[in-house]
């Protein structure tokens, strides 16, 4: 099937050969990526930092993640379009883990993260994207995006809370307690930095509306604070250690340095080392990134798709992505994975190829080199700000409602209970359930469309003149295991005075174990009571499956036809 090709290819780098090389690349389609990867760029710089923040660890992480890692996706992905780096989705994963274990143990974490995506693309795992419902995806979603806004009401009201608990309701009591302390002076910069992302759209003007916002934001904190208000900035609150052992502050410019993982601070301070618990505590947190960071890129791929109308490859994606969560921490870049918005925004752009990506992460790389004496001015409420819009677009709040409102209960119940478990306990279990009780509730309805009907009295049976005492009975609908048993107990309690007995399974596409189990419990059933029992018009599924069992006709009491016409004359012979 070619058209489900791009589920099943795996090819290093097949996005940029895809593009760059099967296509030809002139200087036309380079000036459209330059122009889209500058775009992207500008867009990247402030969302990275404030992802970084989120996520609990300094700023200037962020942009490492941006550059590293946004460049070795684009490179070995296999999405033509997609911008990668720091996510918000991921912020509920690694604050706790950067809590917890301090940057060295969330750098393990992404490393271990890597192989794990790397291995998902060997084993061909791409494919299974189009297994995860959309009310599971938009449960865990929004319920990440409570998350993250709820980690913003600190900066964004200027609260002074010196950690955070674990557990989402704690987290509500403590910001609770604080609220009537809040600073005034923050909270007008974090209104006005929302109130312009809220109205520049309005302009109808090419230029993101985060990166006016923030500007405005930045200058009227400045302006603020020389008048004696004390409004937090990125360098008043975070600061680096330069060369010589003295002390700047905000953002270092200069570039990563290559470090082990294992060799940067823990939660103590120290560095975290490597021990074999130690790789056993992250490894259910490196499980949770590989598993969110393959449904992100991937989802984000999906949606590129339908806007471009080409095609990703989701392994070669799957193997992009792994690939830079390998490289990154080592140069102190936190996970990444491809952001759906930026990416879009890239198309938008006019980008042509991976390339624009890879312009994108050089952009990032000279706004660190030559302005991080300028991003340090950047206010915190601000940032919060900007945290909150994002986190409202990843709700996809429309399609949520609407959800509500149309589908099913099954669907609604998925939707709820990912994102009242995202919230309340873990997104990884969040998930897990949700795809388990979407899976349970499927294979419920599939079940109940599984029907049996008698049709004895339909013309075209009756026409064959069956003898005395022989029900025909016709089967719709798979005969898995949460079907089977039911419709040949069914038939089991129509037929307990019958001489013989017609299946007709035209409309059974499907007989598992357990569906295969259920048959042969008929058959034994109809040798002990000598009901003669006729099976006929198998399509090839079951037909296969009663083959590789064994089954076979067994005189006077079971017989097989291909079509209801010849089992009909069969019996009306004497042959059934």
């Amino acid at each position: 099937m070619p058209h489900r090709a791009h589920l099943f290819s795996l090819r290093i780098g097949h996005a940029v050969r895809e593009a760059c090389v099967d296509e030809p690349y002139n200087g036309r389609r380079f000036s459209r990526d330059l122009m889209a990867g500058i775009t992207v760029g500008i867009i990247a710089i402030p969302l990275a930092m404030a992802l970084a923040i989120a996520s609990g660890v300094a700023p200037q992480y962020g942009l490492y993640t941006a550059i590293i890692a946004g460049f070795l996706i684009a490179l070995f992905g296999g999405s033509r379009y997609s911008i990668s780096g720091p996510t918000a989705a991921f912020v509920v994963i690694l604050y706790p883990i950067a809590q917890s274990y301090g940057l060295g143990g969330l750098l393990l974490a992404t490393l271990m993260s890597g192989v794990l995506l790397v291995v998902m693309a060997l084993m061909r795992l791409g494919r299974f994207i189009e297994y995860i419902p959309e009310s599971v995806t938009l449960g865990f979603t929004g319920g990440i995006a409570v998350v993250i806004a709820t980690l913003q009401l600190k900066d964004f009201f200027g609260l002074s809370v010196e950690s955070m608990p674990e557990h989402y309701w704690d987290k509500l009591a403590v910001l609770g307690q604080q609220l009537p302390a809040l600073d005034g002076m923050s909270t007008l910069v974090a209104l006005a930095t929302l109130a312009v992302m809220l109205l520049w759209p309005r302009l109808k003007t090419p230029v993101p509306p985060h990166l006016p916002a923030v500007i405005f934001g930045s200058l009227l904190a400045i302006w603020m604070n020389s008048q004696g208000a004390t409004i937090e900035t990125i360098g008043s609150r975070f600061s680096y250690l330069l060369p010589d052992g003295s002390t700047g502050t905000g953002i270092p410019p200069f570039l990563p340095e290559f470090t082990w993982p294992w060799q940067q601070a823990g939660a103590d301070g120290q560095p975290i080392g490597f021990s074999w618990e130690l790789f056993r505590e992250l490894i259910p947190a490196a499980f949770a990134i590989a598993m969110l960071g393959a449904i992100e890129s991937l989802l984000c791929a999906v949606v590129l798709d339908g806007m471009t109308g080409k095609r990703h490859s989701a392994n070669s994606e799957l193997m992009g992505q792994g690939i830079g969560n390998m490289v990154v921490p080592f140069f102190g870049g936190i996970t990444a994975t491809a952001a759906i918005a930026r990416s879009a925004a890239n198309y938008r752009a006019g980008a042509e190829s991976p390339v624009s990506a890879m312009v994108h992460s050089l952009v990032v790389l000279l706004a660190l080199v030559s302005l991080a004496g300028v991003l340090a001015y950047l206010p915190m409420p601000a940032m919060a700000a900007l945290l909150m819009m994002v986190a409202w677009n990843m709700s996809e709040a429309p399609k949520a409602v609407h959800l509500l409102k149309t589908a099913p209960r099954s669907d609604i119940l998925v939707f709820l209970t990912c994102f009242g478990l995202t919230v309340a306990l873990d997104m990884v279990i969040a998930i897990t359930t949700g795809i388990l009780l979407a899976a349970v509730l499927f294979m419920r309805e599939m079940a109940q469309m599984t029907r049996v009907t008698d049709i004895t009295g339909n013309q075209r049976v009756q026409q064959a003149g069956l003898p005395q005492g022989w029900q025909v009975f016709k089967i719709n609908g798979p005969l898995f295991f949460a079907a089977a048993d039911r419709i040949f107990n069914e038939l089991a309690a129509l037929s307990r005075e019958a001489r013989g007995l017609v299946l007709y399974m035209d409309g059974v596409t499907i007989l598992d174990a357990g569906g295969l189990s259920a048959l042969n419990k008929l058959i034994a059933s109809c040798r002990q009571t000598g009901t003669r029992i006729v099976i006929a018009d198998l399509q090839f599924q079951p037909l296969r499956t009663l083959a590789r069992a064994g089954v076979r006709p067994e005189p006077g009491v079971s017989r097989f036809y291909p079509t209801l016409d010849d089992a009909l004359k069969g019996i009306v012979s004497g042959e059934g």
